[in-house]
């Protein structure tokens, strides 16, 4: 199995709803971390499993929307908390569509909240909901 990962960062902003979460309740930011992995067993003819140029587009793309964004306000998160799960499964679902797709492939984004605190959306192969 290969694996081809690539990275970016963004500040956005946030709040939750629903319960009680101090400080999270209120507007606030994180420095998130994206890091999106596509994996698959076998190389185009180049030796290529996917072309690391559509991934930094689709990436490039994602921050222009995210940067410095109000994430309840996207439609993505249809009026849900923008946890780091919801925002892990609205990038590997834009980052796949933009993909050609391969035999096998899986392509999965992982969001950092913090240096500590991160989460992780799969999609293709066996075992998820792609």
């Amino acid at each position: 199995m290969y694996t081809v990962c690539v990275i970016r960062e963004f500040r956005a902003r946030h709040h939750l709803s629903g319960g009680d979460w101090g400080g999270e309740n209120r507007p606030h930011a994180h420095a998130y971390r994206l890091e999106v992995r596509v994996s698959g067993p076998e190389l185009d003819a180049h030796g290529f499993l996917v072309d690391v140029t559509v991934v930094e587009a689709a990436l490039d793309d994602l921050l222009r929307r995210y940067e410095g964004a109000l994430l309840n306000e996207l439609p993505e998160f249809g009026g849900r908390n923008p946890t780091m799960e919801r925002l892990a499964r609205a990038v590997c679902r834009r980052v796949a569509a933009c993909l050609p797709g391969g035999p096998g492939w899986r392509v999965r984004a992982r969001v950092w909240e913090s240096d500590r605190a991160w989460a992780e959306h799969a999609l293709g192969g066996a075992g998820s909901d792609g």
